[in-house]
């Protein structure tokens, strides 16, 4: 369908092509060139950490670090089942198994109170989001698992640039990881990041990332074949996706200021209506707003959602709750009822469009719909 107002539009400009089309015309070093280094480079010194790896998504980078951990069969890993699937997938591709926690109503985060009662002998790693760009209570977060000495993986995959009193998400955890997918605040289509401080994980996820193969010098321009030192996948990012990767970080705080301009602007009028509730985020969160997500009473969500659809204007469910999603019911035998506050504010959310280039016009549109359907109810 093709929308009068999409949920999402990529920001892009002429620096973008420039860079992908330098990469291609060169016709070499498609898989291995300088600009993945450079992107990891760059990446780790806008978050704040030692290093950074570059990985085809950011779940093929989740995948790689409960690996570089010896996470395994019999593991359990503390995630929550608001977000997007990879989150709780992860675990099972390494034959972990996902427990899944009550998120908080302020961030829509882990719940760091229910976390504890999830802790069990078998608990290795704590897996928070930060939901559409607001950090969630993490401070929190990694104050249990420090006290109980597991593993605190940042699932930052939504959230690049925000902060907690100007300390970067990414920087909390052992590790974290950001995607670049098409909706994200940078994008590079697809593509993710895993970051850390530390270099054991770093040299690990460099092996898992390429065959496990132990590379002094550039397999594809080297006669040796070098030498595989241990199981590895093909996870790697293609170099014209880092050179397009290193011209969007050059934007970042461009888009970010831009995003947080026009949640401004739809938190003023929206705040108007009866009928929507506004998250209303603790005040020491800089919220990139990666998302703009509302909540509606009652049960007008749907009636809203296709409302707007109606009128052109495209909105989404973000999340419904993974463990009553088809293949978590019938694996695990997940009913309604787990979770009771996850299964609430998922009933309620409703994501409106929210991306650099969305212009005044089209916000007052939105607003305006939104404002009839309810004067219409």
């Amino acid at each position: 369908m093709k929308w009068k107002i999409p949920l999402f539009k990529i920001f892009f400009d002429d620096e973008d092509i420039k860079n992908v089309t330098k990469v291609l015309s060169r016709g070499s070093y498609w898989a291995t060139g300088p600009e993945i280094r450079q992107f990891e480079e760059k990446i780790s010194e806008y978050v704040g950490v030692e290093y950074a790896v570059a990985f085809n998504s950011g779940t093929s980078g989740l995948h790689a670090l409960l690996m570089a951990y010896d996470i395994k069969r019999g593991d359990e890993i503390i995630v929550p089942s608001f977000t997007f699937i990879a989150t709780a997938n992860a675990p099972l591709f390494v034959g972990a198994k996902p427990i899944f926690s009550e998120i908080e109503d302020k961030t829509y985060g882990l719940d760091p109170e229910d976390v504890k009662e999830r802790i069990t002998s078998k608990t290795k790693a704590i897996m928070p989001i930060h939901y559409g760009g607001c950090p969630c209570f993490i401070r929190e977060l990694k104050e249990i698992a420090q006290d109980h000495d597991i593993l605190l993986i940042e699932d930052a995959a939504e959230s690049l640039g925000s902060e907690i009193n100007h300390k970067k998400t990414g920087t909390f955890g052992d590790a974290s990881m950001f995607s670049f997918c098409q909706n994200k605040v940078i994008s590079t289509g697809e593509g993710g990041v895993i970051t850390t401080d530390s270099k054991i994980i770093y040299e690990r996820l460099k092996l898992l990332s390429s065959h496990g193969r132990l590379e002094e010098e550039d397999y594809f321009s080297s006669t040796e074949s070098g030498d595989y030192v241990t199981l590895g996948y093909n996870f790697r990012m293609p170099s014209m996706i880092a050179s397009l990767g290193l011209s969007q970080l050059k934007k970042i705080d461009t888009i970010i200021q831009m995003r947080r301009d026009k949640a401004r602007y739809l938190d003023k009028y929206l705040s108007k209506l009866k009928g929507i509730c506004l998250p209303s985020f603790p005040q020491d969160r800089f919220n990139v707003y990666q998302m703009y997500t509302i909540l509606i009473n009652g049960n007008k969500r749907n009636e809203l959602m296709k409302y707007l659809s109606d009128q052109g204007i495209m909105t989404k469910v973000y999340f419904p709750p993974i463990h009553l999603s088809s293949f978590y019911r019938n694996t695990f035998g997940y009913t309604k009822g787990l979770l009771p506050l996850t299964e609430e504010i998922s009933s309620q959310v409703l994501s409106l469009p929210i991306y650099p280039a969305i212009t005044e016009n089209e916000m007052e549109y939105i607003v305006e719909k939104i404002r009839n359907f309810f004067e219409e109810k």
